[in-house]
């Protein structure tokens, strides 16, 4: 069996509270009935819905009562291993350097400036987001530094939300303007070069809504993004509408002002397939500049030039000469590469750097004029290169350790370069280069060190295993040293497996934490639909071939037990938001291979996903049940829809693993509801319709509160839910503290 009976674990007698099944909630989707029972809690601020949830957090915690031993020394141990300096690489703007800096356990980390790396001028807090709301559910999500660098644009997030309030700040005197521009979501800062205002999308104001942004949830389908002009100081209702499409209203748009000021690109997006369309304007054609437009609200959008004008491929601006540009794209290449067109010539397309039969071209960053660093993925380790950015050719290879490069802060008008590295077992390390140099040496500008860690009692490597389809899977696998493979080791799974996004080496003290104190195997699983090999690996694993993802992962579950690191009752799977799907939809499928399941944020009803917020972006990688072939892909592993008791098709004990479902009340990207459901249909056909049921491992979830899908989370909240989740594992699958 998969997992260890409750009794072994003391647990209490678990009553999991009624949850109303209203059976008269039954959709037809293309001649095939499916009831939907808990349909009421998609309306997430009604008193019912309140009450369950109130109800679920009392069974979470009388489960996570009888942790408390794993808890409090996990949640010490974290805190202890948080305590270090953490920074990010800087950007220069105007002579100045702007950083992010987290002296240790600070909920938030702040925004740094520094005039000048040379002596005398020490750096100082330009904006302290932990000063922005009192219990820290207020962070910072995004923000823009102007050409000059004498004005800051940032946004700040209300409980994890999606939705953004832009505010100003004059840099030099930390005076803020009285700029605040609201329903801001899914947008960038674009100032224009002359400082005067800045770019950004927003969607309209939800009808009938005047509640702040931070007033519960708001769950409606986002339509209708619009791309607007800011002038400093002045009202949004000011604003000028740069670009609407009502034809189109489910385009979302991206502005972005290229280097040299000229030109305002607008990227054109419907779902989150990689695909875009491409939009160019030329802002010097205007006599008056984008002043002279004021007062022509509604009537003068800006006249885009539409370079590229269908879903085809992929475009991302990396640089431009006047009317030169040269973009990243996997057109006709799904590896990707890089092309060049003269936008007076729509037809000169033409490649400057082919695609790599074997590497995926991950970034490319245009520095000193016409030097390119580009970065590759080569079997998801990366490789760094030095590139001319006329003809494309190789200049340099650039040495770095296996590990991931997080991002290169570069400029084609400064030789200076900040390169941003981290892997399993190096918390991190910021390369300055001088890139003008014949060789350009990486010296490290700064290394992060965290106390009490030793890389030398742990190791990583990389295997590759096979998939049910016989495709070979590669997975990384950290573990203390020279560990037995007697079978024995708790190990934890980790996948996602989605939108062509990629799991490569980074560090984490959670991790370090659990390898030492609790003796974990730590793995993550490139499985199928990630972008690790490109957009043939990504395709593999979405739409009609989403099954593969759900494969990959049980046939990593598998090679771990046939390996000898672990076995069932002591392999635990984890995943979030698409991660979260993956690890429901294999707990359904194969039960019997896990001791413990956490799954993060889940998109758990595959038929209604697209009825919320921005679920209608992911019918690209998942499919849609408005479509028949479609719908048939997604009933066939919807989690919500393929709970089944499994010891009535084996052993007459088995059970589904100890099972946490993590959401939150503020995730308006993956509305909680799906956790929800889910989890009322799970401890319903285990446990609650079943006389003396087997299933005796708890079904359980953590919903926190004032929390949105991950993202703006305070340092505390982080620790307190690690501590709590691992904890929970640790304890269901009878694992040992070691000091």
């Amino acid at each position: 069996m998969g997992s260890l009976p409750a009794a072994d674990k003391q647990l209490p007698a678990l009553r999991y509270p009624p949850a109303r099944r209203d059976d008269d909630i039954v959709d037809d989707y293309h001649g095939v009935t499916v009831p939907d029972p808990y349909r009421w809690m998609e309306e997430l601020e009604s008193e019912e819905v309140k009450g369950f949830v109130d109800a679920q957090a009392a069974v979470a915690e009388a489960v996570l009562s009888t942790c408390d031993d794993h808890r409090v020394r996990l949640r010490g141990q974290l805190t202890a291993l948080f305590d270090h300096r953490r920074y990010r690489a800087p950007f220069k703007r105007a002579g100045s350097y702007f950083y992010l800096h987290n002296p240790g356990l600070q909920p938030h980390s702040a925004l740094y400036v520094q005039h000048g790396l040379g002596g005398g001028e020490e750096p100082d807090v330009l904006l302290d987001p932990n000063t922005f709301s009192d219990d820290a559910t207020v962070s910072l999500a995004m923000f823009g530094v102007s050409h000059d660098g004498e004005h800051l644009a940032y946004g700040t997030s209300a409980s994890g939300s999606d939705w953004v309030t832009i505010r100003v700040m004059r840099v030099r005197d930390r005076r803020h303007l009285h700029d605040e521009i609201c329903w801001v979501k899914f947008s960038a800062i674009a100032w224009t070069r002359d400082g005067k205002g800045f770019f950004y999308s927003r969607f309209p104001a939800p009808k009938n809504d005047g509640a702040p942004l931070g007033a519960g949830i708001k769950t409606s389908v986002n339509l209708n993004h619009e791309v607007y002009y800011h002038f400093l100081g002045t009202d949004q209702s000011e604003d000028l509408l740069c670009w609407e499409d009502p034809d189109h209203p489910k385009y979302i748009y991206t502005p972005e002002v290229s280097e040299d000021g000229k030109y305002v690109i607008l990227s054109v997006a419907e779902t989150s397939e990689p695909v875009n369309k491409l939009y160019y304007y030329d802002l010097s054609a205007l006599p008056d500049g984008l002043e002279g437009m004021k007062g022509n609200h509604g009537n003068a959008m800006l006249p885009f030039v539409k370079l590229v004008d269908e879903f085809e491929a992929y475009y991302a601006l990396i640089a431009n000469d006047d009317t030169q540009f040269t973009f990243l794209t996997n057109k006709n290449a799904p590896k990707y590469k890089l092309s060049r067109i003269d936008v007076n010539e729509p037809h000169s397309w033409m490649d400057i750097l082919p695609e790599d039969e074997k590497a995926v071209l991950e970034s490319a960053c245009a520095v000193h004029g016409d030097k390119l660093l580009v970065n590759y993925l080569s079997d998801v380790k990366y490789v760094l290169q030095m590139r001319s950015l006329v003809t494309g050719e190789l200049l340099h290879d650039i040495p770095i350790d296996i590990g991931s490069v997080n991002g290169i802060s570069g400029r084609r008008d400064n030789s200076e370069v900040f390169i941003e590295f981290a892997s399993f077992l190096t918390p991190g390390i910021i390369y300055r280069c001088d890139v003008s140099k014949e060789t350009p040496e990486m010296n490290i500008y700064r290394e992060i060190s965290v106390g009490g860690f030793d890389r030398t009692d742990f190791e990583a490597k990389q295997v590759f295993y096979p998939s049910k389809d016989g495709t070979k899977i590669p997975m990384f696998i950290v573990s203390k040293k020279s560990i037995v493979l007697d079978g024995s080791h708790p190990t934890l799974l980790y996948g996602y497996g989605g939108f062509g996004m990629n799991m490569t080496p980074h560090f984490s003290v959670t991790r370090i934490v659990l390898m030492r104190n609790l003796g974990f195997v730590s793995c993550i699983a490139n499985i199928r639909g990630g972008g690790e090999y490109g957009e043939d690996w990504h395709k593999a694993g979405s739409l009609a071939n989403k099954q593969n993802c759900f494969d990959d992962f049980i046939a990593a579950g598998e090679f771990l037990v046939s390996a000898g690191y672990t076995n069932p009752s002591r392999l635990c799977v984890e995943g979030a938001s698409n991660g979260g799907l993956l690890v429901a939809a294999c707990i359904n499928q194969r039960p019997d291979l896990f001791g413990c399941a956490l799954a993060h944020v889940g998109v758990m009803d595959m038929l209604r996903f697209h009825k919320f917020t921005i679920g209608r972006a992911w019918t690209c990688d998942f499919g849609c049940s408005e479509k028949e072939e479609e719908f048939h892909w997604l009933i066939k592993y919807s989690p919500l829809h393929n709970v089944r008791r499994p010891w009535e098709k084996g052993h007459r004990r088995q059970q589904y693993p100890s099972t946490m479902l993590l959401t939150a009340d503020h995730d308006d990207r993956v509305v909680p509801s799906h956790t929800l459901k889910f989890l009322a249909t799970m401890q319903h056909v285990l446990c609650t319709s079943v006389k003396e049921s087997p299933q005796t491992n708890p079904i359980v979830a953590r919903i926190d509160r004032k929390s949105g899908h991950g993202c703006g989370r305070s340092t505390q909240k982080i620790i307190d839910e690690a501590a709590d989740r691992y904890a929970f594992a640790a304890k269901m699958m009878g694992i040992s503290w070691i000091d």
